[in-house]
């Protein structure tokens, strides 16, 4: 997503990008070189930190689809020249309400292959034709 920003921000020095992450990946990334008109905006680390995240990715995706919204609104209620578009990770589908209620356009990133996004979109008929395992013991 950064990289989509950076090529963005280069086209344009009148384009302004807010990149939002949380506190704690500001501290991974806050000191990455970047134009200047990419600047971050944060919100509170309401999400499993990246350390531990992989142990329980199920608390994971609850976390980033009910506790993200709200600080991310909150930030957006702060930005100062308003926000004309919102380009969020597909995966956060709150976003397109978010944009919806305050009439921004948004744009859906998905940075991962095509084939992915197919299993993910499709993931109900896996779970009932028995092709998905992960809740048969075998695994």
């Amino acid at each position: 997503m950064m990289n989509l920003c950076k090529t963005l921000a280069s086209k344009n020095s009148n384009i302004l990008v807010t990149f939002v992450v949380t506190e704690e990946w500001l501290g991974f990334i806050g000191s990455d070189p970047k134009p200047d008109n990419i600047r971050f905006g944060t919100i509170p680390n309401v999400i499993p930190s990246e350390l531990v995240r992989a142990a329980d990715m199920y608390s994971f995706g609850e976390a980033i689809w009910t506790k993200l919204e709200a600080p991310f609104v909150r930030l957006l209620d702060q930005l100062e020249p308003t926000v004309t578009v919102i380009m969020a990770d597909t995966i956060l589908f709150w976003a397109v309400g978010v944009g919806n209620r305050r009439s921004i356009p948004v744009a859906s990133f998905w940075p991962m292959s095509q084939s992915m996004f197919t299993i993910i979109q499709h993931v109900d008929l896996l779970v009932k034709n028995g092709h998905f395992l992960a809740d048969s013991g075998m695994y």
